[in-house]
């Protein structure tokens, strides 16, 4: 079990860390202020379904098979590059103007942002390496089983991912309301969106581990 000290310096770190600029908190606020709140709201959640994998990975010891394998980082990493790639072309070509989607279209839309965080986190390979250095910092094995401790670290830190992501959202949702009103912002904004898009994509494809 893990000490409440422990828990909560490892929520703090956490906090801080999110809130820190990065490729999936750039991420948020982009599709936040292209998509919406709403939209950021479910891209945040795809992104922590994400986290949960990895932690189950490092808690089942497959992650740390998978950091050995050279193949299986440039895979992904090549994957996740050509994900971010696609997502630039898709917003790039975006009509802008006022939203006009039903209610059962705006569902499977809301689907697709939990599916495009998802795969954001899944096929970041750095995500994987980061956890191994950094969950394994707060275990004390003589405080009960390591698997144990692994899962409520990363389930402390997807809550801290939901706070400062959903921070992000919030405020970038905010102005995509104020730039609604003008077609070319929005224009604009969605020309940014994919320029960041394709610089996240170049960041990863050129990752090394």
């Amino acid at each position: 079990m893990l000490p409440l000290d422990t828990a909560l310096s490892f929520f703090g770190l956490a906090l801080l860390l999110g809130f820190t600029p990065g490729p999936d908190n750039l991420f948020v606020l982009m599709q936040s202020a292209t998509q919406g709140r709403r939209a950021g709201f479910y891209v945040v959640l795809g992104l922590c379904a994400g986290l949960v994998v990895h932690t189950a990975a490092i808690a089942l010891g497959l992650a740390a098979m998978f950091a050995a394998s050279a193949w299986a980082f440039t895979a992904l990493k090549f994957a996740g590059a050509a994900y971010l790639v696609y997502l630039a072309w898709q917003v790039l070509r975006e009509p802008v103007g006022p939203l006009s989607l039903n209610p059962s279209g705006e569902v499977q839309s809301m689907k697709g942002m939990v599916r495009r965080g998802m795969v954001m986190n899944l096929t970041n390979p750095k995500v994987v390496f980061f956890f191994l250095a950094l969950l394994p910092q707060f275990v004390d094995a003589q405080r009960g089983p390591v698997a144990g401790q692994i899962v409520l670290l990363g389930l402390i830190f997807v809550l801290s991912t939901l706070i400062s992501f959903g921070a992000i959202t919030y405020f970038a949702g905010a102005v995509r309301k104020l730039l609604q009103r003008s077609t070319r912002a929005q224009r604009l904004l969605n020309q940014t969106a994919g320029m960041v898009f394709l610089g996240l994509a170049l960041k990863l494809a050129l990752a090394e581990r």
